[in-house]
């Protein structure tokens, strides 16, 4: 299918509009999926799933110690530098395999803490054993996908994002309707090795190009520069979702299972329509900030993509507002708790956005000190208000204190981006 001209020549759309289409399809076989798991698992069934989603997105980041973000800069950085090349992979290798190793073996020895903390089942304490086990299947994921998006293959990544995704929702369905809720969180728990294994099959003969497997060896040369993007992860990733994790447990607690059920279901949907920007920012933000090394040509890209994607994601939230009652009764036909949590779920995100953008020159320039304490804010901001809020207006509460935090984020953001290119310039 051909591209109409204005968005040919604009890569920020011609990214955006190409990710559409792959997260539309996946926006609809995941709803189709939520209207099952809500039928069939319940309040407390979708609970656990956030839970577990919550673990895996934390092990995303640990088991690599976080060199995403430093990966995707360096890529793009050095893409015809193969001897660089060769020395960043070596050292991604080495901190992948100790963030696998320590991984899986937390996960293995604490399986039954786990399982009655997270899950309030011990029974499901094979679950984590089996985490434990797919633990470097995670790692060599997320380094390959880091390297796809340094090179800024889109075209690859929607392919890959759409068949990992087709077959790992087969597989989740398989297990819900023969295994009920613990089918569904093994499914999850296998999910990166279906990804990994697609993306081999399709982006392996690039992979070769630039990772030479053979001549990776112990070399801890780019160590200094990931671990600048080892700590940005670690506030960023590990500690958002251990925030996610505390605050679920709190509403469940305090309120109810099925309250925690609601808050977990609009955050699934603010995920959903939140994918639309992921890709925007690591397949082109980063590596363009990357690029950029004065205020002027920043404040122009940055108006640019405010200008490209703001009005439609604005017109987006505004139908998913307008029509939030219907897509209850589609996706969590008994989850009528829900509907007032949209309007701040929404503008908090909307608010996230804009702050976004401006907040990847962080991971750009790494910037560790600004993104540290400025991420560090924001969460502290979001849980103490949680934990304010929540005694007042419920659930409700949360999705307040998502608002104001975002609010407070997007004023705090501006100004350690305003000082680097005052000290750049001098």
């Amino acid at each position: 299918m051909k591209l109409p001209s204005f968005i040919k020549n604009n890569t920020v759309l011609k990214i955006t509009s190409l990710n559409s289409a792959v997260i539309v399809v996946r926006l609809v076989i995941s709803l189709i999926v939520q209207h099952f798991l809500a039928l069939i698992v319940k309040e407390a069934g979708i609970a656990k799933v956030g839970q577990l989603r919550n673990v895996l997105a934390m092990l995303t980041s640990f088991t690599t110690l976080g060199v995403f973000s430093g990966i995707v800069k360096y890529v793009s950085q050095y893409k015809t530098d193969q001897p660089t090349l060769q020395k960043l992979f070596s050292t991604s290798a080495v901190f992948a395999l100790f963030g696998s190793v320590v991984s899986a073996m937390v996960l293995f020895i604490g399986a039954d803490y786990f399982a009655l903390k997270l899950l309030d089942d011990i029974g499901l304490s094979f679950l984590f054993k089996i985490i434990a086990l797919t633990v470097p299947f995670i790692a060599i994921q997320r380094i390959f996908y880091a390297v796809i998006n340094g090179l800024s293959d889109y075209k690859k990544y929607a392919k890959i994002e759409l068949i990992s995704y087709i077959l790992a929702i087969l597989v989740l369905l398989f297990g819900l309707f023969n295994y009920n809720i613990t089918g569904v969180l093994v499914a999850i728990a296998l999910s990166p090795i279906i990804q990994l294994i697609v993306l081999l099959l399709i982006f392996g003969d690039v992979l070769k190009e630039y990772v030479h497997f053979k001549e990776l060896k112990f070399d801890l040369s780019f160590k200094n520069q990931l671990l600048a993007f080892t700590l940005m992860s670690f506030v960023s990733t590990i500690l958002l979702n251990y925030v996610e994790l505390d605050i679920r447990t709190v509403i469940k607690n305090k309120i109810s299972v099925d309250e925690a059920g609601y808050w977990t279901a609009i955050n699934f949907i603010s995920k959903n329509y939140m994918v639309f920007s992921t890709g925007l920012f690591t397949l082109y933000v980063l590596p363009r900030f990357a690029a950029i090394n004065n205020q002027v040509d920043f404040t122009k890209e940055v108006f640019h993509i405010y200008k490209t994607i703001l009005p439609i994601f604005a017109i987006g939230m505004l139908l998913i507002y307008w029509f939030r009652d219907y897509i209850i009764q589609i996706i969590y036909p008994e989850f009528t708790g829900m509907s007032p949590l949209f309007k701040w779920q929404l503008l908090g995100d909307f608010i996230r956005l804009c702050s976004l953008v401006i907040a990847h020159q962080f991971l750009a320039k790494r910037m560790v000190k600004s993104f540290v304490i400025t991420e560090i804010l924001s969460l502290a901001s979001f849980y103490i208000l949680s934990l304010i809020l929540i005694k007042y207006y419920s659930t409700e509460g949360v999705v307040m204190a998502h608002f104001f935090r975002y609010i407070l984020y997007f004023v705090v953001v501006f100004v350690p981006v305003v000082f680097y290119f005052k000290k750049f310039k001098k």
